[in-house]
């Protein structure tokens, strides 16, 4: 019997996708001792962020990281270009500091700390005040637009716009003096640059805590991918204890003696519910895992109406787990090479960055000698070079420098050898400095400059030069 033809040309194979669709995260609440230390971290950052703007220090503000003058100023600190290198020991600090931190207890700053995690915070505050609990946003997204829908919508996106654009204005203020800025905004006077960086860091609030939210710890975020370089079997994280756990299943009453005994977790998927970003703890640690412990403040709870102790999902190791390790044990596992030589960078250079700090000279001078003249002869015969002095006075106070000069014999400064610099200021000075015609060699001779502070002789640099002498 001929079966019939079946035409293969009208069959089009079904489209493959390599990309999951992104799925909207209704993470609900938890309370709970975490999220009190979470709450409290919030605080904290942010009143540091927002409240150090308004500090003042000599008649200045105290934070200013002042782009147009090319000066720092961090409370009785004056930081100028050439102090370069202290920023890069605040890099290095703070790097060692975030591996010290994650080799001893995994993502806590991811959890705590983290601008993307503090902000998202802040932004799920709002939402849930404006929108409901987590059923009532699923609710209302799936609902048509109508009035009120718009109405809270348009609530919640408002009040987010105006905590962004207060942290964009925030974060311009430590760039710009912020009563500038607030006279600039309320005279229509503001710059084009501080208009676009307040918008600019604005909208990449919104975006990143109103909109991304997980997808920036998940795919955006380069820590995530390199943690496990950080984390050893005695690393604290946050597990599932799958032996007290497994196999999971409801609680049921009547239960027949003669059934399987199920373990402690009663599958209520509580735990993923309330994760931020949407994962499952029970299948072992991930890569999207931020440490925010939600999932054990969750647990702990459900543990608590179900008659079970706590700690089904808690912080622990993966050598804890495995060989069953109480508290103690876990405690001195702390102490081991990699803590100890990430301990040990970390004090040497915060030590040595301290030291420079403490005995930094407030004082910095760049010695420029005239090129259109190279070496000139004065009336008496003697031989005179021009230079131009700029000299930096980093403390915010002025000082009178004494200019000598030595490395050649009867080298002296012809005419004023004083000059008043300003506080936290760059004062240039056109000195003469005039040798004897047999000195020196002729060509190239090499001398220095001290430069002195009158009313402190502990104020001083000494500096090398060239001085020209002809043929």
């Amino acid at each position: 019997m001929n079966q019939p033809h079946e035409n293969t040309e009208d069959k089009k194979p079904a489209p493959v996708s390599f990309y999951e669709k992104h799925k909207i995260i209704y993470a609900k609440p938890v309370k709970g001792y975490f999220d009190n230390w979470r709450i409290a971290l919030v605080i904290f950052t942010q009143v540091l962020f927002y409240g150090g703007l308004w500090l003042t220090w000599n008649d200045r503000q105290a934070i200013l990281l002042h782009l147009v003058e090319r000066k720092f100023y961090i409370f009785g600190v004056v930081f100028w270009p050439q102090d370069v290198i202290y920023l890069t020991a605040l890099l290095i600090v703070s790097a060692y500091a975030l591996f010290l931190v994650t080799a001893i207890a995994g993502r806590l700053f991811c959890g705590y700390a983290c601008p993307q995690t503090v902000y998202t915070q802040i932004f799920m505050w709002i939402e849930n005040w404006v929108e409901g609990d987590r059923n009532a946003r699923i609710k209302l997204d799936k609902a048509p637009m109508d009035a009120r829908k718009f109405r809270i919508k348009a609530t919640k996106h408002l009040l987010w716009g105006i905590v962004g654009l207060w942290t964009g204005f925030t974060l311009v203020g430590y760039f710009t003096p912020v009563e500038e800025l607030i006279n600039n905004v309320l005279t229509g006077e503001l710059g084009p640059w501080e208009t676009f960086w307040i918008f600019f860091y604005g909208g990449f609030t919104i975006l990143m805590a109103g909109f991304m939210r997980e997808q920036v710890c998940k795919h955006m975020c380069p820590y995530a991918r390199f943690q496990s370089v950080m984390f050893d079997p005695d690393t604290m994280i946050i597990t599932y204890d799958e032996e007290r756990g497994e196999p999971r299943g409801a609680r049921k009453k009547n239960v027949d003696p003669n059934a399987p005994k199920l373990g402690d977790c009663i599958d209520c998927n509580q735990c993923v519910i309330v994760c931020p970003t949407g994962i499952d703890i029970r299948k072992g640690l991930q890569y999207e895992c931020i440490g925010c412990a939600a999932c054990i403040d969750v647990c702990d709870q459900v543990m608590d109406k179900v008659g079970l102790p706590r700690g089904l999902v808690r912080y622990s190791t993966e050598n804890a787990m495995a060989k069953h390790q109480g508290k103690k044990e876990i405690l001195a596992h702390i102490i081991r090479p990699r803590i100890m030589l990430y301990t040990a960078i970390l004090v040497f250079i915060t030590g040595m960055a301290a030291w420079f700090l403490m005995n930094r000279i407030p004082l910095k001078v760049d010695i420029i000698r005239d090129r259109s003249t190279l070496a000139r002869e004065a009336d008496d015969g003697r031989i005179e070079n021009v230079y131009m002095l700029q000299i930096m006075n980093t403390e915010e106070r002025p000082h009178r420098y004494r200019v000598s000069v030595e490395g050649l014999p009867g080298a002296e400064i012809a005419g004023n050898s004083e000059v008043d610099a300003k506080a936290a200021g760059l004062t240039s000075f056109n000195t003469v400095v005039s040798v004897p015609p047999d000195a020196g060699k002729a060509g190239s001779n090499q001398i220095h400059f001290e430069i002195v502070a009158v009313d402190n002789p502990d104020i001083k640099v000494r500096e090398k030069a060239a001085f020209l002498i002809p043929q």
